[in-house]
Order: structure tokens, then sequence, then C-alpha cells
């Protein structure tokens, strides 16, 4: 199974930014953590990180036909304000598991509305890294 990990803005700065909500694990981190877990499952894995709402778009439609089979998704603070990415994977028709590091649903009320989850069929909050693995595996068990 081919999936496709996107994680939306600043989490290319995990072990500098807000350490009490993410902890001190940086970016790299937490791709050798997602390949280590998709390596365990034997899928393939494509990481896609951007800071930039239409690359995470267009990333996305990509995955409509280069052989991608699913989409892990971290919006990150696109979460709450992009109608254009859960757009974007209804479009698609991929199976999408939503993901965040830490329990949104605890944070402040703005944080409690996800729209890209609105496209989602799973999601783990507040897993830390763990979440993406559980995510991989639901994917890979459908």
């Amino acid at each position: 199974m081919k999936l496709l990990v996107v994680n939306g803005p600043n989490l290319n700065m995990l072990g500098i930014r807000e350490r009490h909500i993410y902890g001190d694990r940086d970016y790299d981190a937490l791709c050798r953590y997602i390949r280590g877990e998709a390596a365990k499952l034997g899928c393939e894995v494509e990481i896609f990180q951007s800071n930039h709402e239409g690359a995470i778009v267009d990333r996305i439609q990509a995955a409509y036909s280069d052989g991608t089979q699913g989409i892990v998704i971290n919006p990150a603070a696109y979460t709450h304000t992009s109608v254009a990415i859960l757009d974007a994977l209804k479009a698609v028709q991929l199976p999408a598991v939503e993901v965040h590091l830490s329990d949104v649903n605890q944070r402040e009320a703005f944080r409690h509305v996800s729209y890209a989850g609105m496209a989602c069929e799973a999601h783990f909050i507040g897993l830390g890294f763990e979440g993406y693995g559980k995510a991989m595996e639901y994917l890979c068990g459908k």
C-alpha cells in the first residue's frame, strides 16, 4: 500500500516551538518514526510538509493519480481554517485519516473545529508521534 503523510504549517519547527505542548523531539525524529512504522507495516510512505495551503492542496490533488492509496494528514493550523484542504480531500476520494500530536479538543475553543477532519474516516488526536503509527495501521488494515 502507498500512503501519503501530509504535515501542515509549523510542524517543521517541532522541538523548537511550544515544547510544553509538543515535546522536544524534532521534525526529523517524526519523519524517522513515520518511516519506521511504515516499514513495520510493509507499506510505502511519502512524507510531505508545507507551510503553504496551496502546496498542500496541490499535493493532495496529485495523490489522485500517483498511486496513493491513503492519506494521513495533520493539517496543523489549517485544520481550523481551510475549506480548500477539506475540498481537496473530498475531491480525491481517497481514504484519509486525521492526526494531531496534541489533544486539540483540550486546547483553545477555536481548535475544536476541524474542517479537514470532516473528510476523514478516522481521527487520532493527542497521541503524539504514535498517532501517525495508528493512522497508518488503520489505513493498511482496510
